[in-house]
């Protein structure tokens, strides 16, 4: 295996991890969704109060992996906790023990952060990543369906 460093991202790497984001987006067939830009993306990393915090993957000075995540907040726990929005390796990068190594380094920010637990969801017909996860220790929850308004029903329900 060629050598990987995984690092956080810093607003330059925009434009890989964009580029990232549109291959995972053809990967879940949502490129009809993605509407994100290089310059939101950017803006959004270089904020002062960053809205999102990144870590990307480097293998021969080339982005090849990110992990994008953020905090949010247990009632039950009372503790907040960490939630990974997106992780994505590139296919050429693949089998190389970059996403364990990715989803290890966030697993010890949330302990080094006392957050009382690190979640992400996953498509229900993404297989091989559901074996992935539980071969590592995480839990599918079945009973629990994601809940999304966005777009125009979000606005429509906002102006009733």
């Amino acid at each position: 295996m060629q050598s990987v460093t995984i690092r956080t991202a810093r607003a330059e790497d925009a434009g890989a991890i964009h580029g990232l984001i549109a291959e995972l987006a053809e990967f879940e067939k949502l490129t009809h969704l993605l509407i994100a830009t290089e310059q939101s993306l950017r803006d959004a990393l270089a904020d002062a109060q960053p809205r999102v915090e990144c870590l990307v993957a480097e293998r021969d000075s080339e982005v090849v992996a990110y992990a994008l995540f953020f905090h949010n907040y247990s009632t039950f726990l009372g503790r907040r906790g960490l939630y990974l929005e997106d992780l994505y390796v590139s296919p050429k990068a693949r089998r190389g023990g970059i996403a364990t190594m990715m989803l290890r380094r966030l697993a010890t920010i949330a302990v080094e952060r006392q957050c009382g637990r690190f979640e992400w969801t996953v498509l229900d017909w993404n297989e091989p990543a559901i074996q992935f996860y539980q071969s590592l220790g995480a839990s599918v929850l079945p009973e629990w369906r994601v809940v999304r308004m966005a777009g125009d029903a979000l606005e429509s329900f906002a102006k009733a």
